[in-house]
């Protein structure tokens, strides 16, 4: 199905702002063949950054930790934002438990003044 110039010309105008303010790779066709770098952080395990296949988490993208209560989501998930505030990143935790502790956030190195926090009633108000 061919798409005329002028709304070819439009589609192109849309994608690039889109680009150009949300970041290269925030939308793309998914039959074109480009693969981007993504930069990673390391969850602090070897082994679960391996098992992850890209050395770490994806910088910049929503990350969703899921599993039991008590497996460690939000330990890893707090030593995770507490190494990329060292680099300087600004995070964002969406606690949909309401289980955030800021005194246990804050003893694994978080710098909770700095962290963006949203405790929605649904995970349809979070997303």
């Amino acid at each position: 199905m061919a798409i005329d110039e002028n709304k070819q010309k439009a589609l192109a105008a849309a994608l690039g702002q889109i680009e150009k303010q949300f970041g290269k790779g925030s939308i793309m066709r998914l039959g074109e063949d480009r693969s981007m770098d993504v930069e990673t952080i390391s969850t602090g395990s070897l082994s679960l950054d391996i098992a992850l296949g890209a050395g770490g988490l994806p910088m910049g993208r929503i990350v969703e930790i899921y599993g039991p209560e008590s497996s460690g989501k939000t330990t890893l998930t707090l030593q995770v934002i507490a190494a990329a505030q060292r680099e300087g990143k600004t995070c964002a935790f969406i606690d949909a438990e309401h289980a955030l502790d800021p005194v246990y956030a804050r003893k694994l190195g978080v710098d909770i003044d700095n962290l963006l926090c949203s405790q929605p009633d649904t995970g349809r108000t979070g997303a």
